[in-house]
């Protein structure tokens, strides 16, 4: 899976790894994500540590940018609110696994932040994310 993207990465600049420091999309469509969570679609969670939540959120993300006709090489942006920084420190090899899994080897501009609580309680993270679809070419 190729990205229609172009990654930013300053001259001099060591590369980022596992995240772009920015991405460029000349045209397209904007899908933007509200919070996705790590509950299945019945909204029911079967996992109640990081890792699982994490991996149910990304499926859930794929899930939604099927809706629009995108796939994980589309997104430019993904924000994660987590609530135990120690725990996504701890779990940062299964979470690399569990990302490669879902979402390949596409790493769009990310940022991690610790929350105090997320509105569900049995929630471990959120993430919102942002894609770009190229523009489609209509028949004359």
């Amino acid at each position: 899976m190729t990205s229609p993207h172009s990654f930013l990465n300053p001259e001099g600049w060591a590369p980022a790894k596992g995240y772009a420091n920015g991405m460029i999309a000349a045209e397209g469509r904007l899908v933007a994500l509200g919070g996705h969570i790590g509950w299945n679609g019945q909204q029911v969670f079967e996992h109640f540590d990081l890792v699982g939540q994490f991996e149910q959120t990304l499926q859930n993300i794929v899930a939604v940018l099927a809706e629009a006709g995108a796939g994980p090489e589309h997104l430019v942006r993904l924000t994660w609110y987590i609530t135990d920084r120690d725990e996504y420190l701890a779990h940062l090899k299964e979470i690399g696994a569990a990302y490669r899994r879902v979402l390949g080897r596409h790493f769009p501009a990310m940022a991690v932040v610790q929350v105090v609580a997320l509105m569900e309680e049995a929630a471990r993270i959120e993430i919102e994310a942002t894609a770009v679809l190229p523009l489609v070419e209509t028949a004359a």
